[in-house]
């Protein structure tokens, strides 16, 4: 006889079964879940702990400014936005009539103390000739004052001899009074060399005197390096450079920007005219979380991507410098938190990254534009 099953003995099979099932599926799920888990731990630990990226980033340059050195009147201007220039092409001009009528009148007055330095020159051998013909008047002098000294004395003893002649009427009073006129004569003559020689002497020290005064104009110097001539030399080179410099000439190879000068316009120095990107130079700044940058070092290498032209390029750097604070500590009005209502806010620090040059060439960057940037924090860069 068969033996049958209870009714409710299929259902029950049935429910075991489909537990089964799902049991495995959990368990499946589940090993799936630890095998993910296991990828995305093995990831983190292998590759992404090791790099920090953000897309806080731009293309940024050491922008030259074109100003103007000298003051004037806007001649003419040779270059527009967006132009491609050279280090040297001329910009702009400057009317340079001015320039041109001050570096002739410099140049004049250089021509004129050198030949004053000249005229020194030959004085100080004039008045040394002058000098020595005062010394020889000196001398001749003195010989002068000798001869009338003689002379007095020689006076003198005559008419002594005769004064005493004439108590013994040995001698007649017309002898005497020749010798008298005689000595007094000669005592004159002496007064008179004395002078003479006073006067020479005198003559001699002011001659030593005019070449002394002389000499303090030229004493160690030549026409070329006379300090005179060396002032209005300076006074025509600086002349020379003011008139070089009405021509106004890019600063750095670069695309010409912010263009702000028209013909006609009085401009004074140091007014800006424009702006010269090197575009050739750019580099990036990232600004990364602070929680980000305890392993970034200067030197270590990063990859880059630009919004122009998408992840089909990449670019190649390094990293060239961490900035010496926060965006918000150099802002024209620093966040104040001394207030009780302080909410701290995650900061950003720039981050300076130098772009390879070849790709620069090859796919060139404007100024401002996004960028993605990842650091590769293996490697332990170097420090400058």
């Amino acid at each position: 006889m068969s033996q049958t099953l209870p009714a409710s003995a299929a259902p029950q099979a049935s429910d075991q079964l489909r537990l089964a099932k799902r049991k495995k599926l959990f368990i499946l799920l589940g090993s799936a879940v630890a095998l993910g888990a296991l990828a995305a731990g093995s990831y983190w630990v292998l590759v992404a702990s090791h790099h920090v990226s953000t897309d806080n980033a731009y293309v940024a340059a050491e922008i030259a400014q074109v100003t103007p050195e000298v003051s004037g009147t806007v001649r003419e201007v040779l270059a527009v936005d967006t132009q491609a220039v050279k280090r040297g092409d001329i910009l702009a001009r400057l009317d340079d009539s001015d320039a041109k009528l001050n570096l002739a009148q410099a140049e004049a007055e250089l021509a004129r103390a050198e030949r004053r330095v000249q005229g020194y020159l030959a004085s100080d051998e004039g008045l040394q000739a002058q000098i020595q013909a005062r010394i020889a008047d000196q001398a001749r002098s003195n010989a002068q004052l000798a001869s009338a000294r003689a002379d007095l004395q020689r006076a003198e003893l005559d008419l002594k001899r005769r004064q005493a002649l004439a108590k013994s009427g040995s001698v007649s009073g017309e002898e005497l009074s020749n010798a008298q006129n005689v000595f007094s004569t000669a005592s004159a003559s002496l007064a008179a060399a004395e002078a003479a020689a006073k006067q020479a002497e005198a003559n001699a020290r002011a001659a030593q005197g005019s070449l002394k005064a002389n000499q303090t104009l030229t004493v160690n110097t030549t026409v070329d390096n006379n300090p005179e001539v060396a002032l209005a030399r300076a006074k025509r080179d600086q002349a020379r450079l003011d008139l070089a410099r009405t021509v106004i000439r890019a600063p750095v190879d670069g695309v010409v920007a912010k263009r702000q000068v028209q013909t006609g316009q009085r401009v004074q120095s140091g007014t800006q005219l424009m702006s010269v990107v090197p575009l050739q130079q750019v580099h990036v700044d990232a600004n990364f979380k602070e929680v980000q940058l305890d392993k970034v070092r200067i030197g270590q290498p990063a990859t880059l991507t630009a919004d122009l032209y998408g992840s089909r390029i990449t670019y190649h750097g390094k990293v060239a410098g961490l900035s010496g604070g926060s965006g918000a500590a150099f802002a024209t009005i620093p966040a104040q938190n001394a207030t009780g209502n302080w909410i701290k806010v995650v900061q950003r620090l720039p981050v300076r990254v130098a772009l390879d040059p070849a790709e620069l060439r090859a796919h060139p960057l404007q100024v401002g534009l996004s960028m993605e940037v990842t650091i590769d924090t293996a490697s332990t860069g170097h420090s400058e």
